[in-house]
Parts: structure tokens; C-alpha cells; sequence
């Protein structure tokens, strides 16, 4: 099958076309700023980056526009939209309502808007796409992809806060977890690399980037991991706070007057690395700070570094001991610093990191622990894209 797979987000649109028979990306790109004059596309042809100025009002226009570049007589790759045979979509949120990958009907529309106020940012930009297909491919199944899927596994020790009983019933007010689809991806494919078996293994997996998420994996099922009722819950991340005392939000709020939707721009916008350095959220920038002795650049990354480990400690001791990390994301995959600092405190666990291999690798599946290691650290570059376009050719084959 030929797979689109869609990814809204309020203001941009990601996509790839894949064919499951040979798992190639035959097109990728994005729209991005819809809805301001200076909107444009970008997309890769014959590996070279085209950008297309576009003045897109709505995501209906933006993906009129990925449909239009995909069978373009010059850019495109396919003759005409009959040659796309789903779309799969990623969906942020889904509740309790689902926990696996579903077709698209009415019926789940609905459920999907009743899911609305658990992620108001997401839920609605990933239904527009939905909408959009509707609208520019009727007929077409669609195939919704929840990132909260894999994490409904979580038993309620794992799941509840220790808030009034009635907040959890009547408002489901509990955590769900985020990033699921890539844990998913990352914790199956490390197992093929390294020839065991899922059933039989103890795994972390570290999503880390711009926004990051730990995830306690055993016998392949999630039962823990670090993001709660919305993503803003766990590790330090690039804008987003983490972990916070929640007095402490209430006493910022009343010493400063500070409104509900002050507190959600800061600790979602105005936090993490871009707060404590005062510099920025890319961790290349951050890094290239601290090598020039940048005293707040240090700190937001010695606080970010100690936040992972914190986690994966914890996790270890959840799960009476942990067979394999896996670092995945834009910084898991590609930050050599990163993965050596996190490591290091773990000897006691186990894990020998192999540094010399370790600083050689970027973006690669690599197994970056020395071979005596008790614990296996490997790196394996996420792929949500692609789950999301196995999981919709297994759903339609079924039609």
C-alpha cells in the first residue's frame, strides 16, 4: 500500500508517502506558518530541500498543497491521488477511549472531540487533517495513530495522582503519557537488533529532544512513563518546565497575579532549557555555550542531564533492574555529551558506555555499550511516521 501519513499541528502540516511493501519514503516535507502571508512548503526532491511560497489560509489549503506537490509533473511521484490507497493520522490524545490505532469513522470523530480538553493545543490541529482529507479524498479510509495508545497499559499505581478521588472519575484528571507511538517503535526495534525477545526484556526508553519523555517498557508493555495528564508533566524540556511543585505555581499566581493562561504560556513556552540559560532551546546552542564557560548554559544542561538520569534510576528500580536503554530523539540520537553524562552515574547499575564508539555516533542504529556491559545502550533513531503507516496498512488490509 501507499501510505500518507499526516501529522497537523496548529500552524503546520508534516507528511510522508510510504510504501509498505518496501517501507520507502517515496516523499516527505511540511507546510509550515498556515495562516500568515509568508506560509510556505518545503519537501525533498532528489535530495535536495524546494521551498513553495504559499499564502495558506487553513490546513484544507495547506494539504491541497501536499496533494498537489505529490502529483506534480515535476516534483511529484505519483499520477494521481487514486495511487494514495490510506492516509494515517497522528492523534495526540485519546483518553481512555483508545488504546491502539483505529479506522477513522464518525463515531470516532466524536470520540476523538470529547478528547478535546484533555490536549485543547492538539486534538483539534490533528482533527483539521482529518477533516481536510475528508474534504480533498472522500473515501479514503483514515486511520488515527494516538500517541497516548501504548501507554494505557500503565496499572493505576502508575497512572492515578494522589488528588480527590471524584477529579479522576468525573473529569479524568489522571496521567496518560506522550510519545507513545516513537516508544513503541524504538522498544520493539532495538529487540530485532539486538535478537532477543520483548516478552522477556526490561527496558527504558528515552525520547529526548526539544520536548522528551522516559518510558519503563516491560515484557513490551509500557507500565510507567515520565509525561502525565498533558505533556507538560517529567523532564526539563526545551520550553516546558517538567516536574514543578504545584505550590509553587499557585504561589507565583497569587504573588503575582498571574492568570490560568499565564501559567499555561509559562510552563509550556517560557520554561525549561530557553529559561534557565536565557539563551535558547536548541541543544547545539546550548552545547557550543557551555564549551565557552557559560555559567547559566551549564546549569540548564547539568538540570536536564539529571532529570534523564533521575528517571531511568527510578525506572530500573520499578522494574527490579532494566536489560536495555534506548536513546532516541533529536538529542538522544545525535548529542554524544548527553548520552556519555547520563551513563556515567549508571555504573553502578551496570552500564558501560563504550565513549570512544559513542562520540562517533549520529542518527545511527548502534549499540554504543562495551560488550562486558550488564546493560545494553543502544541508540535507535525514532521512526513514529512509520509505525503509523504500518499500523494503518494493518487496519485497511482487513476492510
Amino acid at each position: 500500500m501507499r501510505i500518507l501519513v499526516l501529522n497537523c499541528g496548529s500552524s503546520s502540516v508534516k507528511y510522508k508517502l510510504i510504501d509498505t511493501a518496501t517501507e520507502e519514503v517515496m516523499a516527505e516535507g511540511g507546510v509550515e506558518k498556515i495562516g500568515l502571508p509568508d506560509g510556505f512548503l518545503k519537501f525533498k526532491f532528489h535530495g535536495s530541500k524546494e521551498i513553495k511560497e504559499l499564502g495558506l489560509v487553513d490546513h484544507n489549503g495547506a494539504i491541497n498543497a501536499v496533494l498537489n506537490i505529490l502529483t506534480d509533473k515535476k516534483y511529484g511521484c505519483i499520477p494521481s491521488l487514486k495511487d494514495i490507497d490510506a492516509v494515517g493520522h497522528r492523534l495526540v490524545h485519546g483518553g481512555t477511549k483508545f488504546s491502539g490505532s483505529v479506522l477513522i469513522t464518525d463515531e470516532v470523530k466524536e470520540m476523538v472531540r470529547e478528547c478535546y480538553p484533555l490536549a485543547p493545543l492538539h486534538n483539534p490541529a490533528n482533527m483539521t487533517g482529518v477533516e481536510a482529507i475528508d474534504n480533498l479524498m472522500p473515501g479514503v479510509p483514515q486511520v488515527g495513530v494516538f500517541d497516548t495508545a501504548f501507554h494505557q497499559t500503565m496499572p493505576p499505581k502508575a497512572y492515578m495522582y494522589a488528588l480527590p478521588y471524584k477529579y479522576y472519575e468525573e473529569d479524568g484528571v489522571r496521567r496518560y503519557g506522550f510519545h507513545g507511538t516513537s516508544h513503541r517503535y524504538v522498544s520493539q526495534r532495538v529487540c530485532e537488533i539486538l535478537g532477543v525477545d520483548p516478552a522477556k526484556q526490561r527496558i527504558i526508553t528515552c525520547h529526548i529532544g526539544n520536548g522528551g519523555s522516559i518510558a519503563a517498557v516491560m515484557g513490551g508493555k509500557s507500565i510507567d512513563t515520565s509525561m502525565g495528564l498533558t505533556p507538560t508533566e517529567g523532564l526539563m524540556m526545551g520550553t516546558r518546565c517538567g516536574d514543578v511543585d504545584p505550590g509553587a505555581l499557585t504561589y507565583l499566581m497569587e504573588r503575582r497575579g498571574l492568570t490560568d493562561a499565564d501559567v499555561q504560556k509559562m510552563i509550556n513556552k517560557e520554561s525549561g532549557m530557553a529559561a534557565i540559560s536565557g539563551i535558547s532551546n536548541d541543544m547545539r546552542e546550548i552545547e557550543a555555550a557551555v564549551n565557552n564557560g557559560h555559567e547559566r548554559a551549564t546549569l540548564a544542561l547539568e538540570m536536564y542531564e539529571h532529570r534523564i538520569i533521575k528517571y531511568v534510576g527510578a525506572y530500573a528500580a520499578e522494574m527490579g533492574g532494566v536489560d536495555i536503554i534506548v536513546f532516541t530523539g533529536g538529542v538522544g540520537e545525535n548529542q554524544v555529551g548527553v548520552r556519555e553524562n547520563v551513563c556515567a552515574p549508571l555504573k553502578f547499575m551496570g552500564v558501560e558506555l563504550d565513549t570512544a564508539l559513542n562520540a562517533t555516533v549520529h542518527g545511527t542504529e548502534t549499540v554504543i555499550s562495551t560488550p562486558t556491559s550488564k546493560v545494553k545502550v543502544v541508540v535507535v533513531p525514532t521512526d513514529e511516521e512509520l509505525t503509523i503507516a504500518r499500523d494503518t496498512r494493518d487496519i485497511v488490509e482487513k476492510l
